[in-house]
């Protein structure tokens, strides 16, 4: 996540498309939220608007069936307490005689009145326990054998007391047998005791019956849709009447579509507990508004689409030639001198891309003409450096062969005299100017064996040349001077013991040459010196080293060895001296040089002598 989000961050800052993509899309950013929210808003006042009208329907509704079951419940009441009805009830027995076929037919024919004033009532029923007889104006009577059947009929009219009860069709009477199919059914009805104000009436049980068709119809005046669903539940979320597909209690909504899809609003009688719920698909709902949500997204899009364009448009015309110059310039700056920009136009960028073309082209030959004449006055200046040193080194020379030929015999002159030979066969091999640095250590080699014998074998030479930097090139001579000064002051008055070490190695891509001797040391004074004229010197310009005369009799070896590397190497290369006042500590010169410089030396040299410029 964190790289997904560098490399945004990176391209932003990087493209001028992309800021400019970014910034027409936060200009819509407004927009497109205020249409999407108005469209949301919209839909949600529709829903609200949908819900309360609803509700409202409901209701009405319920009023209704509370005014029905207020008017069911009275005529219920009428009927058991009803003293003609409860006599002829209570004074037949179990037995079954023409008497009580008479008085069974009466309260038929009363039930039957009750039920032709009532609509909403489509039969009613009761039970006389003494005789089992159920007695019905759907079927007339019928004498119920089932013991389980009988006594949860006389368990019902116990339990109600005085109180009315409501049972829905699907009600279990017995594990084999509903309540709906036990009084011939498929409605709900309500069922009390008789003789209601006889607290030793028998178990006998009325039961009223609605009208299912007539419960219905007052449904259909509230289903705004086919796809709605109404249904009406009892207090306990039984239903007792359903319009659309069926579902089961305590579900929220219908089985075809999840709630989050559907409208259900629910309204409670006050009255009775029953309650009346709506569901209604929200596509209905919003079947207009989703056109307008639909024209919004194919707006937003568009708009998107747009922002698109015109920053490629905008990127093409503005941002395409700024970034061709951008590029000329990265490439001018890495030191490409031929870079040209392409340019077709004629407006204002045409002519900065021109004016930048022909800077390029001026600079380049103005940059040319002095980096060769620099470079020219450097080889001049190296050179003559160099030969500074061949007469220096010859005058020390010829001492030794002088006092050499004092004190020794002639076999020692001659081993001078060819050592000497050999090394100024290597200082003139042909004219070049860079050695490995192996080949630079056996002519040092010559060197010190010619100071060996000057100063009769009082000092020993220890090599301690790593491996990885003994093809590296060096410039000429340019451990000599060095190694003079260890000898001239450190080696001198010495009868033997001298120690004499040079060294190699790499460290941080830098070529690191230390030559040590074991000597009495620097001074302190003298020693701090030399270290400020070092440091004078690294603070002055790579030109102008060549050309301080003041103190050109003064650290020669020192001075010579520092302006060569650094008009050579550059200002990455480095001389440093080290001295010690303790015993055998003696004295350290370092020469630092870059490797890259090191590598290609070689190169450099031959195209040198081939008479090439190397730019």
């Amino acid at each position: 996540m964190n790289r997904i989000i560098h490399l945004v961050r990176e391209r932003f800052s990087r493209h001028i498309q992309t800021r400019l993509t970014a910034y027409f899309l936060l200009i819509l950013l407004p927009l497109v939220v205020i249409s999407l929210f108005a469209v949301e808003r919209s839909r949600g006042i529709l829903y609200d608007q949908a819900v309360e009208r609803t509700e409202m329907a409901l209701a009405s509704a319920m009023n209704h069936y509370d005014l029905a079951l207020q008017n069911v419940e009275e005529i219920s009441t009428l009927i058991a307490a009803d003293p003609t009805l409860n006599e002829l009830l209570n004074q037949n027995s179990t037995g079954f005689s023409p008497a009580s076929i008479l008085d069974f037919s009466y309260v038929l024919q009363q039930l039957s009145n009750s039920v032709s004033v009532n609509r909403f009532i489509s039969q009613i029923s009761v039970y006389h326990q003494a005789s089992q007889m159920m007695i019905s104006t759907h079927f007339g009577g019928r004498k119920l054998n089932s013991e389980p059947e009988q006594a949860w009929l006389v368990e019902a009219a116990r339990r109600n007391g005085t109180g009315i009860s409501y049972v829905t069709a699907t009600s279990p009477v017995t594990e084999m047998r509903s309540f709906g199919r036990l009084i011939g059914t498929d409605s709900v009805s309500l069922i009390r005791s008789m003789d209601l104000y006889n607290s030793d009436r028998q178990s006998n049980l009325l039961v009223v019956t609605y009208n299912q068709s007539k419960l219905l119809n007052i449904l259909k005046t509230l289903l705004p849709s086919d796809n709605s669903k109404v249904f009406l539940m009892n207090d306990k979320g039984e239903i007792i009447a359903q319009l659309g597909a069926g579902r089961q209690p305590g579900m929220s909504v219908s089985q075809n579509a999840p709630a989050g899809q559907m409208m259900e609003v629910t309204q409670t009688s006050g009255y009775s507990g029953w309650r009346l719920s709506l569901v209604q698909p929200k596509d209905e709902l919003y079947l207009e508004t989703d056109q307008l949500r639909l024209f919004t997204f194919g707006i937003i899009v568009l708009s998107i689409l747009l922002a698109f364009i015109i920053s490629w448009v905008v990127y093409s015309g503005i941002a395409s030639p700024v970034l061709k110059l951008s590029r000329g310039i990265k490439r001018l700056s890495s030191g490409d001198m031929s870079v040209q920009v392409d340019n077709r136009r004629k407006d204002e960028f045409g002519f900065l891309i021109q004016s930048f073309n022909r800077m390029v082209t001026v600079q380049k030959h103005l940059i040319e003409d002095h980096y060769e004449q620099q470079l020219r006055l450097t080889t001049t200046e190296l050179k003559f450096l160099q030969s500074q040193i061949n007469p220096h080194f010859l005058y020390n020379t010829l001492d030794s062969i002088y006092w050499s030929a004092k004190n020794y015999e002639a076999e020692e002159i001659s081993e001078m005299v060819m050592n000497l030979s050999r090394f100024f066969r290597l200082s003139l091999d042909k004219g070049r100017q860079l050695f490995t640095l192996e080949e630079s250590i056996q002519h040092l080699h010559y060197y010190l064996r010619i100071q060996q014998l000057r100063f009769l074998d009082s000092f020993e030479v220890e090599y301690d040349i790593h491996e990885d930097t003994r093809a590296l090139h060096i410039l000429k001579l340019l451990l000599q001077p060095l190694v003079e000064n260890a000898i001239l002051h450190g080696m001198e008055g010495r009868t033997e013991g001298g120690r004499l070490v040079i060294s190699s190695e790499i460290i941080e891509e830098l070529l690191v040459i230390k030559v040590w001797d074991n000597g009495p040391g620097i001074g302190e004074d003298r020693l701090s010196y030399i270290k400020n004229e070092l440091e004078r010197m690294e603070n002055r310009s790579l030109s102008s080293l060549s050309l301080d005369q003041e103190h050109a009799n003064d650290l020669f070896g020192l001075r010579n060895v520092y302006t060569r590397i650094r008009l050579y190497y550059g200002e990455r290369a480095g001389l440093e001296i080290y001295s010690h006042s303790a015993e055998g500590a003696g004295t350290t010169a370092v020469i630092s040089l870059p490797l890259e410089v090191c590598y290609h030396g070689i190169q450099q040299e031959q195209k040198e002598n081939r008479g090439g410029l190397v730019l």
